[in-house]
């Protein structure tokens, strides 16, 4: 499963017109623990660049309302630095130089494995000033990062993928108030409908997990705030 970062979940846009590839490769990823949006076109991945922050961009070159290395080159213009993957079906060399040299950071070739594409992910967001952090950990709870598992004093705690990531944030933000707001922004896609209750009860199923190996009152909750991971009496 995929790497994790300091900070909130990484959260991917993926550009790419076709929906039967776009759904599978969102599919994929989402599997490896990240959090993919989809966008159609390049109008639309302008829109979500500007109003989300993005750790990486997945970009398909042929896209229905343009270029996709052209649309890269202005908006590396405009001042974006998320760095980016490019998919294409062009194999040719001048072409992969053609989208490093427009900002691409890593060139993929269709058809292509979604581990791949994965480990390409994880690989830019290991380099330097990226968030990375291999191991996480908040008195007896600790998080492997890699292979997104957790322990408490050494024995394995069971956690869905989703209860894996909440897991992750609050450790990451450790003595910090976490709201319900960042925990959806990090945790859910924009098209993954969230009910009223669904926060409070990944939070319970967390605690409770952390509760049946002796680790009680380090997940609290504070009502109409957030949640907060503290570290243990004593230490």
């Amino acid at each position: 499963m995929v790497q994790s970062f300091q900070g909130t979940k990484v959260r991917i846009i993926l550009v790419e017109d076709n929906a039967r590839i776009g759904a599978l490769t969102a599919e994929g990823l989402s599997a490896m623990g990240f959090c993919c949006d989809i966008a159609p076109t390049l109008a639309e991945a302008s829109e979500l660049l500007a109003a989300t922050s993005y750790d990486i961009v997945v970009l398909d070159l042929g896209m229905p309302d343009g270029d996709g290395r052209e649309w890269l080159m202005v908006e590396r213009s405009h001042g974006l630095a998320t760095p980016v993957i490019m998919l294409t079906a062009r194999s040719a060399l001048g072409d992969r130089i053609d989208g490093l040299d427009a900002g691409a950071d890593d060139y993929l070739i269709k058809p292509f494995a979604v581990e791949e594409l994965g480990a390409r992910v994880r690989a830019l967001l290991r380099r330097p000033g990226a968030r990375l952090s291999a191991q996480l950990s908040v008195g007896s709870i600790e998080f492997d990062t890699i292979a997104r598992t957790g322990t408490c004093s050494g024995e394995p705690l069971h956690l869905s993928q989703r209860e894996a990531a909440l897991l992750e944030l609050m450790l990451v933000k450790a003595g910090s108030v976490v709201s319900r707001d960042q925990i959806e922004a990090s945790l859910y896609p924009f098209d993954d409908p969230v009910t009223p209750n669904a926060i409070e009860v990944l939070v319970s199923r967390v605690r409770k997990k952390l509760a049946t190996l002796g680790v009680h009152d380090q997940l609290v909750t504070l009502r109409g705030v957030g949640y907060l991971m503290i570290e243990p009496v004593g230490g």
